[in-house]
């Protein structure tokens, strides 16, 4: 059963991962911070019209909790984007993709630290296996110089953290259907996004894109939108909630794996240590899985009967 809940994050991972690709053409005409704006007005607005048409106008009460939710949005929509983003600009994107792959750690410690749940020793362990296979597959084995980028990985650290709140606040709104929590979520996180666009065009860091740009990327930004925000977004939600965020977390590390796959199919040649560190990341991943699953608690009747059984044994020991 947990297998199949599984399909969920990794759809979700797997989408993200070809993402990077491909926008890569499409970062050419268009800057960061306004193709991610513009990525999430799109797809803010997709899932408004999910939302209102399966769950109506009522969808859309926060139950006096819109502080929450809108602090979660800006942190997993707006902080995680902008802040990778502004990372870019100093640090290596190999780099930068390292630091996604610590997304399962960050978010074990997060459910420590608000939730008072200690990470179970296992998981630990194998994000930690899964962590060294992702870099040998992003740095071809030459670590030098993954320390020496100050400014990018303070940046990173915070994309990553706030990622890891968002992930974990999912389990806090079990009554918001993931539909729900991701369109709420959503609709914050682009309102930052739309005020931090609008600020760096008028201060002069960037400039607003023209609609010829905009008409030149629209094949990228039909997947980004469809298939990487919104598709994408409600599966790892509901991976979330069916596997748990920890558990769920454990996936992030498929994403620059899947970025090198797909470069690798585009012509580029991998070197055995990148096949190692491959190799690596999908057999950690798979035994976190398997270390993951839970007995499921037996049903009632069952329980009774075996209560019952574990009884007339005793007594019939006492009569011996």
């Amino acid at each position: 059963m947990r297998s199949r809940h599984a399909a969920f994050p990794l759809f979700a991972v797997l989408s993200w991962g070809v993402m990077f690709p491909v926008l890569a053409s499409a970062l050419t005409r268009v800057d960061a911070l306004n193709l991610t704006t513009a990525r999430y007005v799109l797809a803010t607005a997709v899932l408004l019209a999910l939302l209102l048409a399966r769950d109506g106008w009522a969808a859309l009460r926060t139950g006096g909790r819109g502080v929450e939710l809108a602090l979660l949005g800006v942190l997993g929509f707006a902080g995680f984007n902008v802040l990778t983003n502004l990372a870019l600009g100093h640090a290596a994107p190999q780099q930068i993709a390292l630091f996604v792959a610590t997304t399962p750690l960050v978010t074990q410690l997060v459910r420590w630290a608000r939730d008072g749940v200690r990470p179970r020793p296992a998981l630990l362990g194998l994000s930690l296996v899964a962590l060294v296979g992702v870099g040998l597959v992003i740095t071809r084995g030459r670590l030098d110089g993954l320390g020496q980028f100050g400014v990018g990985g303070l940046l990173m650290i915070g994309a990553v953290l706030g990622w890891a709140v968002y992930t974990h606040g999912a389990s806090r709104f079990p009554e918001h259907s993931p539909l729900r929590y991701t369109t709420l979520t959503a609709v914050a996180g682009t309102l930052a996004m739309l005020v931090a666009s609008a600020v760096a065009d008028l201060t002069g860091l960037q400039h607003a894109p023209a609609a010829a740009d905009l008409v030149a990327v629209a094949p990228q930004l039909a997947y980004a939108v469809l298939v990487a925000a919104v598709l994408a977004v409600l599966a790892w939600n509901t991976g979330v909630r069916r596997l748990g965020a920890a558990d769920a977390a454990l996936f992030m590390n498929v994403v620059p794996v899947t970025t090198f796959v797909v470069q690798t199919l585009r012509g580029y040649r991998p070197g055995p240590v990148e096949l190692a560190g491959a190799v690596l990341t999908i057999a950690a991943l798979v035994a976190a899985n398997l270390a993951a699953r839970t007995r499921q608690p037996a049903p009632a009747p069952v329980r009774r009967a075996v209560h019952s059984v574990r009884i007339r044994r005793g007594g019939g020991a006492a009569r011996a």
